[in-house]
Protein backbone atom coordinates (compact mmCIF):
# COMPACT_ATOMS: atom_id res chain seq x y z
CA UNK A 1 0.00 0.00 0.00
CA UNK A 2 1.11 3.50 -0.42
CA UNK A 3 2.13 5.34 2.24
CA UNK A 4 -0.08 7.80 4.13
CA UNK A 5 0.58 11.10 5.24
CA UNK A 6 -0.46 12.36 8.63
CA UNK A 7 1.05 9.08 10.21
CA UNK A 8 0.26 9.46 14.14
CA UNK A 9 1.73 7.58 16.84
CA UNK A 10 0.30 6.26 20.33
CA UNK A 11 1.60 4.67 23.04
CA UNK A 12 0.37 1.42 21.46
CA UNK A 13 -0.59 2.14 18.08
CA UNK A 14 0.16 3.90 14.52
CA UNK A 15 -3.08 6.07 13.24
CA UNK A 16 -4.02 8.04 10.44
CA UNK A 17 -7.89 9.09 11.28
CA UNK A 18 -9.72 11.73 9.73
CA UNK A 19 -13.54 12.14 10.18
CA UNK A 20 -15.44 15.19 8.01
CA UNK A 21 -17.75 16.62 10.44
CA UNK A 22 -20.54 18.36 9.14
CA UNK A 23 -22.76 20.76 12.09
CA UNK A 24 -26.39 22.48 10.81
CA UNK A 25 -27.82 25.47 13.11
CA UNK A 26 -30.91 24.20 14.84
CA UNK A 27 -34.10 24.86 12.34
CA UNK A 28 -31.42 25.75 9.31
CA UNK A 29 -31.60 29.29 10.38
CA UNK A 30 -28.76 31.69 8.77
CA UNK A 31 -26.89 32.58 11.26
CA UNK A 32 -23.80 33.34 10.69
CA UNK A 33 -21.63 36.36 9.43
CA UNK A 34 -17.54 35.55 9.04
CA UNK A 35 -16.95 37.37 12.35
CA UNK A 36 -19.40 34.62 14.02
CA UNK A 37 -17.45 31.66 12.26
CA UNK A 38 -14.09 32.78 12.71
CA UNK A 39 -14.61 32.86 16.28
CA UNK A 40 -16.17 29.59 16.15
CA UNK A 41 -13.18 28.32 14.11
CA UNK A 42 -11.53 29.55 17.50
CA UNK A 43 -13.60 27.82 20.04
CA UNK A 44 -13.33 24.50 18.13
CA UNK A 45 -9.33 24.62 17.76
CA UNK A 46 -9.36 24.73 21.43
CA UNK A 47 -11.66 22.17 22.20
CA UNK A 48 -9.46 19.65 19.66
CA UNK A 49 -6.54 20.63 21.40
CA UNK A 50 -8.06 19.28 25.09
CA UNK A 51 -9.13 16.05 23.22
CA UNK A 52 -5.28 15.95 21.54
CA UNK A 53 -6.91 16.26 18.36
CA UNK A 54 -5.97 18.70 15.32
CA UNK A 55 -8.98 20.83 13.53
CA UNK A 56 -6.92 20.51 9.67
CA UNK A 57 -9.34 22.66 7.80
CA UNK A 58 -12.64 24.65 8.71
CA UNK A 59 -15.15 26.55 6.62
CA UNK A 60 -18.88 27.34 6.61
CA UNK A 61 -21.85 29.25 5.72
CA UNK A 62 -24.48 30.52 7.09
CA UNK A 63 -26.02 27.98 8.53
CA UNK A 64 -24.10 25.03 8.44
CA UNK A 65 -20.42 23.88 9.02
CA UNK A 66 -17.41 21.73 7.59
CA UNK A 67 -14.45 20.64 9.75
CA UNK A 68 -11.64 17.96 8.91
CA UNK A 69 -10.09 16.72 12.24
CA UNK A 70 -7.57 14.33 12.95
CA UNK A 71 -8.19 12.39 15.84
CA UNK A 72 -6.78 9.18 17.45
CA UNK A 73 -8.08 6.33 18.37
CA UNK A 74 -8.52 6.77 22.15
CA UNK A 75 -11.20 9.66 21.21
CA UNK A 76 -14.28 8.70 20.91
CA UNK A 77 -16.22 10.66 17.95
CA UNK A 78 -19.35 10.42 18.94
CA UNK A 79 -18.02 11.96 22.60
CA UNK A 80 -15.48 14.78 20.55
CA UNK A 81 -19.04 15.93 18.85
CA UNK A 82 -21.05 16.48 21.74
CA UNK A 83 -18.05 18.50 23.25
CA UNK A 84 -17.84 20.72 19.83
CA UNK A 85 -21.57 21.36 19.77
CA UNK A 86 -21.67 21.98 23.47
CA UNK A 87 -19.26 24.26 23.92
CA UNK A 88 -19.05 26.35 20.66
CA UNK A 89 -23.44 26.87 21.52
CA UNK A 90 -23.09 28.06 24.97
CA UNK A 91 -19.84 30.09 24.57
CA UNK A 92 -21.67 32.11 21.42
CA UNK A 93 -24.69 33.12 22.77
CA UNK A 94 -22.35 34.14 26.10
CA UNK A 95 -20.43 36.22 23.37
CA UNK A 96 -22.99 36.93 20.56
CA UNK A 97 -26.39 37.87 22.49
CA UNK A 98 -27.48 39.44 19.36
CA UNK A 99 -27.96 35.17 17.98
CA UNK A 100 -30.37 34.80 20.37
CA UNK A 101 -33.54 35.62 18.19
CA UNK A 102 -32.29 32.33 16.45
CA UNK A 103 -32.50 29.82 19.49
CA UNK A 104 -36.18 30.47 20.07
CA UNK A 105 -37.18 28.53 22.60
CA UNK A 106 -34.81 25.54 22.47
CA UNK A 107 -31.70 27.59 23.65
CA UNK A 108 -29.33 25.76 20.90
CA UNK A 109 -27.36 26.74 18.48
CA UNK A 110 -27.09 23.23 16.51
CA UNK A 111 -29.43 21.19 15.19
CA UNK A 112 -29.49 17.94 17.43
CA UNK A 113 -27.76 15.47 14.27
CA UNK A 114 -24.58 16.16 12.45
CA UNK A 115 -22.80 14.50 9.68
CA UNK A 116 -19.58 12.68 10.16
CA UNK A 117 -17.65 10.51 7.82
CA UNK A 118 -14.66 8.81 7.66
CA UNK A 119 -11.86 10.56 4.65
CA UNK A 120 -8.79 9.51 3.52
CA UNK A 121 -6.31 6.69 2.99
CA UNK A 122 -7.32 4.44 0.41
CA UNK A 123 -10.34 3.83 -1.46
CA UNK A 124 -12.35 0.76 -0.10
CA UNK A 125 -11.91 -1.11 -3.26
CA UNK A 126 -8.32 -0.94 -2.74
CA UNK A 127 -8.23 -1.73 1.01
CA UNK A 128 -10.47 -4.97 0.12
CA UNK A 129 -8.11 -5.67 -2.89
CA UNK A 130 -5.05 -5.67 -0.49
CA UNK A 131 -6.55 -7.64 2.29
CA UNK A 132 -7.73 -10.54 -0.46
CA UNK A 133 -4.17 -10.73 -1.76
CA UNK A 134 -2.53 -11.41 1.47
CA UNK A 135 -0.60 -14.70 1.72
CA UNK A 136 -2.83 -16.77 4.28
CA UNK A 137 -1.28 -20.14 5.78
CA UNK A 138 -2.47 -23.27 4.99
Amino acid sequence: MTQIEDIRTGRHCVFALHAHLVFVTKFRHDVFADRHLTRIEEILQTVCTNFETELVEFNGENNHIHLLVNFPPKVALAKLVNSLKGVSSRRMRQEFPDLRRHYYQANKLWSGSYFAGSVGGAPLSVVRQYIEQQNRPV
